[in-house]
């Protein structure tokens, strides 16, 4: 054995040494933004902090449509702030702040002819919102760092927001009577825009929001069925936050890195390396030949022949049939029986009788949790198998119900397996509304047919 670790070594030191011939050092002093390749986050400068401010105004990219309740929007000034961690160069996660207002004038008038506004005023008091910020094209295969980086963003937040009207002829108000007609609402912000690298670490960034506001309220006129939007277009700046030493990630250029540090100062004459590639091929070709005659002999300890996991030498029962489980010398393993008794069976009925889901879910209702308790103690207890077959009734669509007869089987797979039961013995299959017990032509019937059969084995 000791031989052959020394004959192993020197064939490792064969290679190594040939390959360090094709592997000097980099030179990266001159290479701007140089970040070894594969290193760790903590490399880069990831968090970084933004101020901005523009205008807010109803009018998005999307035109003027059921979403916009009046039909003169105006432009307000807005401003806020970001804290941004980037976790990938072309990924990070942000939490913005929003601040502003938002008017417009001239609302639509309905066909009664009431309801009809001259003009809102929406004070944006705050919003704060959680999204993904993608960073596009940072990677450049023409220049160290990139100057301009698109982006886009994604996510969700909660506002606070104060809408007054004036009504026709009016005095304007609060559309909301109480609270000081502030309004607490869940919005999307989506937006687009490029940043522009001004100095290491400074970012020149421009941007375009469009923010989903997830009711009718936001310009105090609930006209249409369509849920209110704005827009905001800002500028600001992007200051990157750590040591001035480490390049900010999201500008970071990893293919001039890896450029970097791939190449190599040819310090040696061809025919110098030849020399030595040529000695350590000869050194390698009397190495692979004692390999060979070592291996063959170790392939008489490692021959498997009828493949149950057990070698020849060490395998009492030979020539076991394909896929039989063998113990540790080779011989097949007896099958045990599984004695399902009454008193299990009536356990299990009472959990499908106590069975229930919400309507159209797959969420189990609280009072199926005991009857469902008892089978996940018999299956830790008696190490049984289980099968669930969910299945529906025919009201909905076909993919529909066998998608939630799947679902229902699964939760309550997942129920069983959180109070102890092996998951890897539970199978759980959806048939929706393939194998009818009764007519669905009846409520009696279509009550039948929803349901989740559990099989012991």
């Amino acid at each position: 054995m000791k031989t052959n670790l020394k004959k192993a070594s020197l064939l490792l030191t064969g290679v190594l040494v040939g390959s360090k011939l094709f592997a000097q050092a980099p030179d990266t002093s001159a290479a701007k933004d140089y970040v070894r390749p594969f290193s760790g986050g903590d490399q880069f400068r990831s968090w970084s902090i933004g101020v901005h401010g523009g205008l807010l105004t109803p009018y998005t990219i999307f035109g003027r449509n059921a979403h916009q309740d009046f039909t003169h929007p105006s432009e307000q000034f807005g401003y806020g702030a970001y804290i941004k961690k980037q976790i990938l160069p072309s990924f990070g996660l942000q939490a913005d702040f929003l601040r502003g207002e938002v008017s417009s004038s001239n609302s639509h008038v309905t066909a009664a002819g009431t309801n009809t506004y001259d003009s809102y005023s929406t004070k944006l008091n705050w919003s704060a919102a959680l999204s993904a910020n993608f960073t596009l094209a940072n990677i450049n295969w023409r220049h160290d760092r990139p100057f301009i980086q698109p982006y886009l963003t994604a996510g969700a937040g909660y506002m606070n927001y104060t809408p007054r009207i004036t009504p026709a002829g009016g005095q304007q108000q609060n559309f909301k009577q109480t609270d000081n007609g502030h309004i607490g609402e869940v919005f999307i912000p989506v937006g687009l825009g490029l940043k522009f690298n001004l100095a290491p670490g400074v970012n020149l960034d421009m941007g375009y929001q469009v923010n989903f506001v997830q009711s009718d309220n936001f310009d105090g006129y609930n006209f249409g069925t369509g849920d209110d939007r704005f827009s905001y277009a800002h500028i600001g700046l992007e200051f990157a936050l750590g040591s001035r030493k480490k390049p900010q990630l999201a500008v970071h250029n990893p293919v001039s890195s890896m450029r970097t540090e791939y190449m190599v100062e040819n310090q040696r004459t061809r025919a110098e390396l030849q020399q030595q590639i040529d000695a350590e091929k000869a050194r390698n070709a009397q190495l692979a030949s004692d390999l060979a005659a070592t291996n063959a002999n170790l392939a008489k300890l490692t021959t498997d022949s009828d493949g149950d996991g057990v070698v020849d030498v060490n395998d009492k029962c030979p020539n076991t049939p394909a896929g039989q489980k063998v113990d540790g010398s080779g011989c097949p393993l007896a099958k045990p029986v599984v004695y399902i008794t009454e008193e299990d069976k009536k356990v299990v009925k009472d959990a499908i009788k106590n069975l229930e889901f919400d309507l159209g879910k797959a969420t189990i209702r609280d009072h199926s949790y005991p009857s469902l308790d008892r089978v996940a103690q018999l299956l830790v207890d008696k190490n049984f198998s289980l099968k669930l077959a969910g299945h529906t009734d025919n009201t909905g669509s076909a993919d529909l119900n066998m998608r939630l007869s799947k679902e229902r089987a699964e939760s309550v797979k997942s129920y069983l397996a959180s109070k102890g039961a092996n998951p890897s013995r539970i199978e759980a299959t959806g048939y929706g509304q393939t194998q009818p017990i009764a007519t669905n032509k009846t409520a009696a019937g279509r009550q039948a047919n929803r349901r989740v059969e559990f099989t012991l084995y």
